[in-house]
């Protein structure tokens, strides 16, 4: 298991020996951020079954990630807005890079390797403005940043790499934000959308929600293997209202809508932190930390379903179903039976779980 002093010596010995590939560190099928019962932060590698393959520290508390496609390397995004990302040796914990964006910038929590590893694209944002940047990184020359371009939209978060491996699709959240405190200064106006653009940044295609909600960020982002994407959403207007908050979208059609009945919809608050489909791509799901509770929709957008689950918001997909954490350390399996309790560890899980 690494160490504080393995993380602290790493930038000093990374190009000292050869990358090692997944198998070397138990073959983790996610990655995970967490905080530690005594406060620090950490990223795991967890198998399907909820077990720790690796623990690598972090300097500060991570919320997504980006595993590289063949290296045990990953990239530990900090908590929105941050200010580093930094490329992790899983084996040894220590830091093989540290990204810094450009000034007046910060990270937006979420990136993605392309280019078969060799391209890490960022998801950012201007400070001053909250326009968003797609930021670029050459993994195959030490993570050199070789360009930008526009994100299409205000206030960016999550973004995944398409599976033609030439495409980005880019959650918009369009929410603009004060640089210092985070305050969001332009609710009544916001505009969120989902853009697809290519590797250099040329618009495919963009798609926003209706006019009646507008105020419904458009947060994470979840892709099948044939190319259907389902974007989760987090109201931002009047409290109390009950708008659905998940969509599924192909490119060149309209969004469908996915709906549950009023009360579950209620009971989610508004708030949706993660999605995944499921493990053989038939449905989709989200979570909802505040609601405590799990949906199921088929992808015709038709309610499969909820289950509760205590401060539940890691998703992803897993064979027969997924596999969704908690604040309290419970990894479970979701099944169309329900929870089936995995493991649990003395930490506390942050937003999401990023498959491999």
């Amino acid at each position: 298991m690494a160490t504080r002093r393995g993380f602290l010596i790493g930038l000093a010995a990374a190009g000292a020996a050869p990358r090692i590939g997944w198998a070397a560190v138990g073959s983790p099928a996610y990655l995970a951020a967490a905080r530690e019962a005594d406060g620090t932060f950490t990223l795991y590698g967890l198998s399907t079954d909820g077990i720790a393959k690796f623990r690598v520290p972090l300097p500060a508390r991570g919320h997504a990630g980006a595993a590289h496609p063949i290296r045990a390397e990953a990239v530990a995004f900090a908590r929105r807005p941050g200010q580093f990302a930094l490329v992790i040796d899983c084996a040894t914990g220590a830091v093989l890079h540290s990204l810094t964006p450009p000034e007046r910038r910060q990270f937006n929590g979420h990136g993605v390797f392309a280019a078969g590893g060799d391209l890490l694209f960022t998801s950012e944002q201007a400070r001053d403005t909250s326009q968003g940047i797609i930021g670029i990184w050459d993994a195959a020359a030490g993570y050199a940043r070789i360009g930008e371009f526009p994100s299409g939209g205000i206030g960016p978060h999550d973004l995944r790499l398409m599976p033609d491996g030439q495409t980005l699709v880019v959650a918009n959240g369009g929410i603009a934000t004060d640089p210092s405190d985070r305050t969001k200064l332009n609710i009544s106006t916001m505009r969120p959308n989902l853009g697809y653009m290519t590797l250099s940044g040329t618009l495919v295609d963009r798609v926003e929600p209706s006019p009646d909600l507008q105020q419904n960020s458009i947060r994470h982002l979840a892709v099948r293997g044939d190319g259907l994407v389902a974007f989760a959403m987090q109201w931002e207007g009047q409290p109390g209202m009950a708008p659905p908050l998940v969509a599924l979208h192909r490119k060149g059609q309209a969004p469908i809508l996915a709906e549950a009945p009023l009360a579950d919809e209620i009971a989610m608050q508004g708030y949706a932190g993660s999605i995944a489909f499921c493990g053989d791509g038939s449905e989709v799901a989200i979570t909802s930390p505040r609601g405590g509770r799990v949906h199921r929709f088929g992808i015709d957008g038709v309610f499969l379903g909820a289950v509760g689950r205590a401060d539940v918001c890691g998703l992803a997909p897993r064979a027969g179903g997924y596999l969704a954490s908690d604040g309290l350390g419970g990894l479970v399996a979701v099944a169309p039976s329900g929870l089936i309790a995995l493991a649990r560890h003395d930490c506390a899980w942050d937003n999401h779980i990023i498959p491999l």
